[in-house]
């Protein structure tokens, strides 16, 4: 079996997603279902479906009581390890929320430019991780954002 790693660089950590687990996968996709690493007040557990090639990662996020509180987006880069069988998923640092009412929130652009002056990424990295911020608002604009939550919700 495959073995799951976050990799982030503000606070710059390595977690191994011991707990998460695989519903889905595939080249292009994998699937998890989890529960916060953390206790949190405000979410429990999850659903997230890692869009390999794309660089984005859509989770849909339950409080305690099963409510969705928010669709989260996380832009990434997969690092993939054959020979030990392991997948990094690397936090790229912008994260796109979406809440129920369809309010759409753009977070940590301040993170991304304090990674790159402080050296944590390179400016290629920086690029990246914009232009696929960039793909994803169009999807989430265009109304075609369903498209990827299927994934979850036709489980």
């Amino acid at each position: 079996m495959v073995q799951l790693f976050r990799k982030r660089y503000i606070p710059n950590e390595t977690i191994h997603l011991k707990d998460d687990v695989i519903v889905f996968q595939s080249d292009e996709l994998i699937i998890t279902k989890w529960k916060t690493l953390k206790p949190r007040k405000d979410i429990a557990y999850g659903i997230s479906a890692y869009f390999i090639n794309e660089g984005y990662k859509i989770s849909k996020m339950f409080n305690s009581n099963d409510t969705v509180v928010y669709w989260y987006c996380d832009i990434i880069r997969t690092v993939k390890d054959t020979k030990n069988n392991t997948i990094v998923f690397e936090d790229l640092l912008i994260d796109v929320l979406l809440y129920e009412d369809g309010f759409v929130k753009i977070l940590d652009l301040a993170e991304l430019a304090d990674a790159y002056e402080m050296n944590l990424i390179t400016a290629d990295t920086m690029a990246s991780a914009l232009r696929t911020l960039n793909k994803l608002l169009e999807i989430i604009y265009s109304n075609q954002f369903i498209t990827l939550q299927n994934y979850i919700n036709n489980l």
